[in-house]
């Protein structure tokens, strides 16, 4: 398998498939549980020089790394990949960022957007094996970059990765909101690429969708169920105006959320180990103030809940039950990333087991901890907790930045506990660090910069609010309240 190779799994999925620490193994905790604060609003009057910076060298990753041609971006990069679309779709929404903060012009993020939407508006979509960049409206995971045809026969057709492909579409839809032809090309586009998607083909198992589908194998013996990346995968099912999915369909995606619900490191949340799982929708969607029916039932809302969750891994960090080397307060950090490999080192009387790519985080649902610390996890959290981020962005920069800081920001992940000579599948040893990582992905580069954005902005959200897609989902979800009920008094 080279080097980043990923599985065509689902993250979510992946982390099923985990042999993980069990939740009795927890160590002792004391953090008292966090109240919702003003800090997420006062803390944008006044951005650190160090946060700025970060913004703008992530950017400069989607836009150095993507083809100009076809707008594919990579998964992974500097080194050679394939194109992810997931990466796309944070890419699509970094262009907009990119004008509003003058890295490009306008003008620049319309040729750059145009290009992208109009290979996914042309692209063939048929059952073949590999003569296909998607199927139902539907797109493969991983794409060549070149051609822009499914990468591989291990490659999924993948409805969450599609999502958040659409979550760029839908944004250009959006943002590029004036009269001239190519802003509205773009607009046709987008409504083009979305009105097509068959959102009740993957309901094998209604009112459930399932995770993906191959020409081979057909359609994933696994749904979307419970809490995770997953909730824009169904507000755009709802939201859609030609193949909807039904009533039940959120109210069945929901069903199992007590199993993870209750008490973690001094935090009573909605528990999802990774915390990818609680920024990827929040990317798009602003959820504060706007609640469901569970979130009626807990009297919290889901960006409380990621805020608690955040809180959680800091204190996870600080007890440190693993042991590893380096965390802290201000040095934390679990999600889906790269690692140094798969092997078992015998250390001080111990075996360790370290893991290349796969789903580390903390929760109640798991723990999967191998002294891997991923940036993405806290910067993508940004908006959510900066008191508590931007000192561990900072810090991180200052104790390891030498070798985890480059030319766009934060590598992937590092990992101060591995000092093990051996062929690694991607990274390198540092001897007064550790492992570092070498290339940057796009699925952990885009919430650094997009939630960045969001803390300090809001421009985003607020341009998703907008969009009447995004709005009818969530209401036919049962969301009430907050700037949903506000936008429906606007004239």
């Amino acid at each position: 398998m080279p080097a980043n190779k990923r599985t065509g799994l689902s993250l979510a999925l992946a982390a099923l498939l985990l042999c993980v620490t069990p939740l009795g193994a927890q160590a002792k905790h004391t953090a008292k549980h966090t109240k919702p604060v003003a800090a997420a609003t006062a803390a944008r009057e006044k951005v650190p020089p160090m946060i700025d910076d970060l913004e703008k060298r992530t950017f400069d990753w989607f836009w150095d790394s993507a083809n100009k041609q076809n707008g594919l971006v990579p998964d992974h990069y500097p080194t050679q990949s394939f194109a992810s679309i997931a990466s796309v779709g944070f890419g699509l929404t970094a262009y907009g960022v990119g004008a509003e903060r003058g890295y490009i012009t306008r003008e620049q993020a319309i040729e750059r957007t145009l290009a992208t939407l109009r290979f996914f508006h042309d692209a063939p979509q048929n059952d073949s094996e590999d003569d296909a960049t998607g199927y139902h409206g539907f797109f493969y995971h991983f794409l060549n970059m070149e051609t822009g045809k499914r990468e591989a026969r291990w490659v999924e057709l993948s409805t969450v990765d599609t999502t958040l492909l659409l979550g760029g579409v839908l944004f250009a839809q959006s943002y590029y909101d004036r009269d001239t032809p190519q802003e509205k090309e773009i607009r046709q586009l987008a409504d083009d690429i979305y009105r097509r998607v068959d959102w009740t083909w993957p309901q094998v198992r209604k009112p459930l969708i399932s995770m993906g589908w191959t020409p081979g194998g057909q359609f994933i013996p696994h749904d979307w169920q419970g809490y995770d990346e997953a909730m824009l995968v169904y507000i755009l099912a709802l939201g859609s105006p030609t193949h909807p999915v039904g009533d039940d369909a959120w109210a069945a995606w929901s069903a199992k959320y007590n199993r993870t619900w209750g008490e973690f490191y001094g935090q009573t949340f909605l528990n999802f180990a990774p915390l990818f799982g609680h920024q990827y929708s929040h990317v798009w969607v602003d959820f504060r103030g706007i609640r469901d029916a569970w979130n009626r039932e807990k009297d919290l809302d889901y960006f409380e809940n990621s805020r608690r969750a955040t809180y959680a891994q800091r204190a996870y960090a600080i007890a440190n039950p693993g042991g590893w080397t380096g965390y802290g307060e201000n040095v934390w950090g679990l999600t889906a990333s790269n690692g140094p490999g798969g092997l078992v080192v015998k250390s001080g009387g111990k075996e360790l087991t370290f893991h290349g790519y796969t789903a580390r985080g903390a929760g109640r649902d798991y723990i999967s901890d191998d002294g891997t610390i991923v940036p993405t996890a806290a910067g993508g959290s940004i908006a959510f907790a900066p008191e508590i981020v931007v000192p561990a962005l900072e810090e991180m920069k200052r104790r390891y930045g030498k070798h985890i800081y480059t030319k766009y920001g934060f590598v992937d992940a590092f990992n101060p506990s591995f000092h093990t000579q051996t062929d690694l599948r991607t990274g390198k040893l540092v001897p007064e660090l550790g492992w570092v990582d070498t290339v940057h992905l796009g699925i952990d580069q885009g919430p650094i910069l997009l939630m960045a954005e969001n803390w300090r902005s809001e421009f985003v959200w607020n341009v998703m609010k907008k969009n009447p897609y995004i709005r009818k989902g969530l209401e036919r979800a049962g969301f009430t309240g907050g700037w949903l009920e506000q936008a429906a008094k606007t004239p």
